[in-house]
């Protein structure tokens, strides 16, 4: 169960850390190609989302790996379950209808959050 959980965490936390960097790093005209609801958000909203991405994949890392308040991690997957469930909503609010990645990040995110209760 352990394995399980290290490869979906490692997974989402790989993803979130890269997407929240970029949100913390890059200005919106350089993440309007890849992200194009950030002009429908302010780039202050946007970057506290890279914040919350950043600090939620290092909640799936570090309280296992530390073995301090391994509740965290728990509490991460949840965070990053209801992130999805919004994203999921922006994206059909705006008439896009390409939410394949979101349904996947979601369903991966609900299977480490199951995962995690092992670290309880």
């Amino acid at each position: 169960m352990h394995v399980a959980y290290w490869i979906t965490a490692g997974l989402l936390a790989m993803f979130y850390l890269c997407s929240g960097g970029l949100k913390l790093l890059r200005t919106s005209e350089q993440l309007r190609p890849m992200m194009a609801w950030v002009d429908s958000l302010p780039m202050p909203v946007v970057r506290a989302l890279g914040a919350v991405e950043v600090l939620g994949s290092l909640g799936l890392i570090l309280p296992p790996v530390t073995g301090i308040r391994r509740w965290l991690a728990l509490a991460a997957a949840i965070g990053f379950v209801v992130l999805q469930i919004g994203a999921t909503r922006v994206h059909v609010s705006r008439g896009d209808r390409r939410i394949a990645l979101n349904l996947v990040l979601f369903c991966v995110a609900v299977v480490t959050m199951w995962l995690s209760t092992s670290w309880l």
